[in-house]
């Protein structure tokens, strides 16, 4: 599977990022890459983007990362929404496990506890 995605240079404390596609298997960085699709720097926030060839790319099955993804978003390549990218603190993400594991107990309860529609005497209905 095609990914797009940013490999590192630049020198320490100074980064620069190349936007690359290449095969996801490949660490990104081995260095080893299909096509430089352009490059950020993080410092400046300045980036290049070659958008036709990301779109061709993304024809061909090309997925992008995350910060990828949002990038285009930003960028107006994409018009999705952004995905969040950090990850949750592990508190949180307990809490939100938790009240998924109690919604999930408490459906089948209500389900029991739910009146049953009463049926109408068949005479009733026939008359």
């Amino acid at each position: 599977m095609l990914v797009i995605r940013l490999q590192r240079t630049g020198r320490t404390n100074d980064p620069a990022f190349r936007v690359v596609v290449c095969e996801h298997t490949i660490g990104p960085k081995a260095g080893k890459y299909l096509e430089k699709l352009g490059s950020y720097n993080p410092k400046t926030k300045h980036r290049v983007l070659d958008q036709e060839r990301i779109t061709y790319w993304m024809s061909q099955g090309a997925k992008p990362s995350e910060t990828m993804h949002n990038m285009f978003v930003s960028e107006g390549i994409l018009k999705t929404a952004k995905i969040n990218v950090l990850p949750k603190r592990k508190i949180l993400a307990k809490r939100e496990q938790a009240k998924k594991v109690a919604a999930d107990q408490a459906a089948p309860e209500a389900a029991k506890n739910a009146p049953k529609k009463e049926e109408a005497p068949a005479a009733a209905t026939e008359a």
